[in-house]
């Protein structure tokens, strides 16, 4: 399997040994699932990264024009005491483009809808507090890196099952908040 150069970079900078894990679309058990130990600690980490596809719907692109073939994605996310953090890294999407992102309540489908809401820690918050919001700017190769903070840690029993790449950046305010234009791409966690 060829290894990106964006992830060999992500997975040294985390201090990460060896091969990143196999690519496919876990379900919600496979997911939940986790080391003993860290289940006991109450940790939650959760990663993905792959080539967004038409065929695959755990890494699917839904609109070519905005992810071209080729684009990649990479996702992680580390949860304890009582805080988060989330980071996505980019490659080959349309260059100089403004994309919302958020984790989303449910693995991706084939249809955009099946990834479901916004994950949202206080249900009915639609906020960066509440939800996770990840919006990008692509460099001119298309490159985009972000990463975001929260002060609030996973319930274990509920995680985010997918991170969706939106056409437009989240509104921040006013009755239209939260929403970011159509569901463009999506990669399911595990």
């Amino acid at each position: 399997m060829r290894v990106p150069a964006f992830l060999l970079v992500l997975l040294a900078a985390a201090g990460c040994a060896g091969s990143p894990p196999p690519m496919h679309a876990a379900g919600p058990d496979e997911r939940a699932a986790a080391p003993a130990g860290a289940a006991q600690a109450g940790a939650v980490n959760l990663s993905s990264a792959g080539e967004f596809t038409t065929t695959d719907t755990g890494v699917i692109a839904y609109d070519r024009t905005l992810v071209p073939q080729g684009a990649q994605v990479s996702v992680t996310v580390e949860s304890s005491a009582g805080t988060t953090r989330t980071s996505l890294v980019a490659e080959g999407l349309l260059p100089g483009h403004h994309y919302g992102a958020h984790l989303h309540a449910k693995p991706c489908g084939g249809k955009p809808d099946d990834a479901g809401p916004h994950y949202q820690h206080h249900p009915g918050q639609i906020t960066p507090a509440s939800e996770v919001w990840l919006d990008f700017t692509t460099d001119a190769e298309g490159a985009g890196r972000s990463t975001a903070k929260q002060g609030w840690a996973f319930d274990p029993a509920r995680l985010p099952g997918s991170l969706v790449i939106h056409a437009k950046p989240t509104v921040t305010s006013g009755p239209q908040a939260g929403t970011a234009g159509d569901r463009v791409a999506c990669l399911t966690l595990r």
